[in-house]
């Protein structure tokens, strides 16, 4: 069973939500979209994969928004087809924070700013708790999604919707793959600064991070389990988003 991994960043890691999927036999396809080289400027060309001969597909998280198209209108949209075309072919995809705003965007959702950034472990409101507990979970976005025709949100807080299933596919809002050594690489690459301006300590959020590992990973390895057992039926149909994403895109940033 095949993988694949959409790496937005070079700082991003598939973390604890890809230590368990190897554990559950799958391969791991990571594709990087901005290089390291490009990280201040990400509008780069990604030549994304078709989805034959993949099992599962894996968004990561990402420090852009995903309608500003004029930073990342060179891959956004490419990659927003390939989680539609994904999901309509009974595809599970897991969004994840920016990659749950993609997912929920190519199935006819939007993207639209949070009353207030969000960072740090918080506990979430959840319908499902075996599918996802209510945490602590650990935020770090701007963004929340409008969910698309067809999704049930199963997890809420005060600032965003934080998880929602479609068919076999789910977004979540949190990081349920953040490691220690990806909160650190986050932190030195300027999210200490948002932290501080947030009136947060970057080394206790570090330090609780290394503090709580076993526990956050058995959450995410929970959740994984649970999201690969999402039924082939009995929920929301599959469907394709009906206009193609770009002019999706620029239609919801007129509303917006």
């Amino acid at each position: 069973m095949r993988a694949l991994i959409i790496k937005h960043d070079h700082l991003s890691t598939p973390g604890y939500v890809g230590e368990r999927l190897t554990q559950r036999g799958y391969v791991l396809d990571e594709l990087l979209v901005v290089p390291e080289s490009r990280f201040t400027d990400p509008g780069v060309g990604c030549t994304f994969p078709e989805v034959v001969d993949i099992d599962l597909v894996v968004a990561l998280g990402a420090p852009w928004s995903v309608d500003h198209t004029d930073l990342i209108g060179s891959w956004i949209a490419p990659e927003l087809t390939l989680l539609g075309s994904a999901h309509a072919g009974g595809i599970p995809v897991l969004g994840i924070c920016f990659g749950g705003q993609a997912l929920a965007t190519a199935l006819g959702g939007r993207v639209e700013r949070c009353p207030r950034f969000e960072l740090g472990w918080t506990n979430i409101h959840t319908d499902a708790p075996r599918l996802v507990p209510d945490g602590p979970w650990f935020q770090f976005h701007g963004d929340r999604w409008v969910l698309p025709p067809g999704a049930r949100e199963i997890a809420r807080n005060d600032v965003a919707s934080q998880a929602f299933v479609h068919g076999r596919s789910m977004g979540v809002q949190f990081h349920p793959e953040l490691t220690p050594e990806t909160l650190a690489a986050w932190l030195a690459h300027g999210g200490d600064a948002t932290a501080s301006g947030l009136g947060l300590d970057p080394g206790e959020l570090l330090a609780r991070t290394r503090e709580d590992a076993q526990a956050a990973r058995k959450r995410a390895h929970l959740l994984v389990d649970a999201f690969l057992a999402l039924p082939c039926s009995g929920s929301s149909p599959a469907r394709p988003a009906t206009t193609s994403p770009p002019a999706a895109i620029e239609r919801r940033r007129e509303l917006t």
